[in-house]
């Protein structure tokens, strides 16, 4: 049986009803009687087409400029932009370092770090290469400040031949640059031999800041028992001196090197090497050194002791590190040919 279909009611006419148009339009069209809306009608600027992106809207903006389009998995409503965390790239933080302080006229550009300090920090890089294998590297050092700012870094200048062959009896030039990589202070020490019991083998570092102008020295003077050395000005005057003790190893802790005056009777500061620790102190040469030093003394000698920290590092604990590794290297090749 066919479905019969109601007929149009009278005042309606057979075409399709005002509102609705035959093919998809942008708007809908005006009713009969009623005058166009203002802001209705033909499509308004700044709406994209519709079905631009399958899930977004007819009649959503498209994203504004200086905005990356929506991801395909989790897609945001334009205007906002990719999560901030997991599109950071991840690298090493970066290192604090100490701001810039006013230092005195005739302060050498680079030192007036020093006019705000009496004590520092020398931390020893732990070198990757070193640690693994029995081949010596150049040293690197990051100076700090009580803080845990980074005051300074210092990077040793040397080729392979000379780090392999004199070890830690090696002539060394050392440059200790700022934050903002300038070489404020130059460290140079020349070949001597390690003959603690001839005076003519006494070691020397000269100190220059900045690099080309000599501010001091760093001498090592005779003594039978116990290491001493002499810190003295671009002049020539001894200023300071330094006395360290009987036996200067690391052994299940600190070692002492005193500062006192000219005359030796007044001390004025210290510098120490730290304990780092038994698996540090066993398998690296990575060192921590502590120095202290009256708030107002002159900048020039702070930098000369400062210096003197690397001296005795080279002179003591690098030497003794090193027979430590060969001793563990030999060590394992005897165990292996035990087998």
């Amino acid at each position: 049986m066919a479905q019969v279909y109601p007929q149009p009611q009278p005042g309606y006419a057979p075409q399709p009803q005002p509102g609705y148009a035959l093919q998809p339009q942008p708007g809908y069209a005006p009713q009969p009687g009623y005058a166009p809306q203002p802001g209705y009608g033909q499509q308004q600027p700044g709406y994209g087409q519709p079905n631009q992106f399958p899930s977004q809207q007819s009649g959503y903006a498209q994203p504004q400029p200086g905005y990356g389009p929506p991801s395909n998995i989790s897609q945001q409503p334009a205007g906002y932009g990719a999560p901030p965390v997991q599109n950071q790239p991840r690298g090493r933080p970066s290192v604090q370092w100490m701001p810039i302080p006013q230092g005195p006229s005739d302060c050498p550009p680079g030192l007036e770090y020093l006019t705000q300090i009496d004590q520092l920090l020398v931390h020893q890089q732990v070198e990757i290469l070193e640690l693994f294998t029995n081949i010596e590297t150049a040293n690197k050092y990051a100076v700090k400040n009580t803080m845990g700012q980074q005051v300074y870094f210092a990077a040793e200048d040397n080729d392979c031949c000379t780090l392999q062959c004199c070890g830690p009896s090696r002539p060394f030039e050392l440059r200790i640059l700022d934050n903002t990589q300038k070489e404020v202070i130059h460290l140079s020490r020349p070949y001597r031999c390690s003959a603690c019991c001839c005076p003519c083998c006494l070691q020397e570092l000269v100190v220059e800041a900045p690099v080309g102008n000599v501010i001091g020295y760093v001498r090592q003077t005779w003594s039978i028992l116990t290491p001493c050395f002499d810190i003295v000005d671009a002049a020539g005057n001894t200023v300071l001196k330094i006395e360290g003790p009987l036996c200067p190893c690391s052994c299940m802790g600190d070692v002492e090197f005193e500062v006192k005056s000219k005359d030796g009777a007044t001390r004025v500061g210290k510098i120490t090497k730290q304990w780092s620790g038994l698996l540090k102190e066993a398998f690296t040469d990575a060192d921590n050194f502590g120095i202290s030093f009256p708030m107002d003394l002159d900048v020039k000698i702070k930098a000369i002791l400062l210096g003197a920290v690397f001296l005795i590092d080279f002179m003591f604990f690098e030497e003794a590190n090193n027979n430590d590794n060969r001793h563990h290297h030999q060590a394992h090749i005897h165990h292996h040919h035990d087998y």
